[in-house]
């Protein structure tokens, strides 16, 4: 019986590049998407971590377009802002370098009047 050593996978030179939401990026959505689950306005969400970009699409329901797109694109990072919140329309609702105040737009459909 002979042992062969296993066959490397070919490799490309570079490794390809992926945006990501980092773990405090994450904490932050998360925490809203909590707060509008609770509401009863949310009800499912998907993660796509691209070449160019991450998105966090937020759904009422599952089997139709998203509500609302949180992007999160380092090309943009220098000139209008690293994060976005597109609408359903493809609408940009908000957009600038700080997640938090991004996100503010999707919190003031939190407050409602009290009947």
């Amino acid at each position: 019986m002979t042992v062969q050593s296993p066959t490397p996978f070919p490799h490309s030179a570079q490794p390809q590049e992926q945006v990501a939401f980092d773990r405090t990026e994450l904490g932050l959505i998360l925490g809203l998407y909590g707060q509008m689950v609770a509401a009863g306005e949310w009800r499912d969400y998907a993660v796509s971590f691209l070449r160019d970009r991450a998105v966090f699409c937020v759904f009422r329901v599952a089997t139709e377009n998203p509500l609302y797109r949180i992007e999160k694109t380092p090309k943009l990072r220098l000139r209008q802002g690293l994060y976005a919140v597109i609408g359903m329309e493809g609408q940009v609702l908000k957009r600038g370098h700080d997640l938090a105040t991004v996100l503010r737009v999707l919190q003031r459909k939190l407050i409602r009047p009290v009947n």
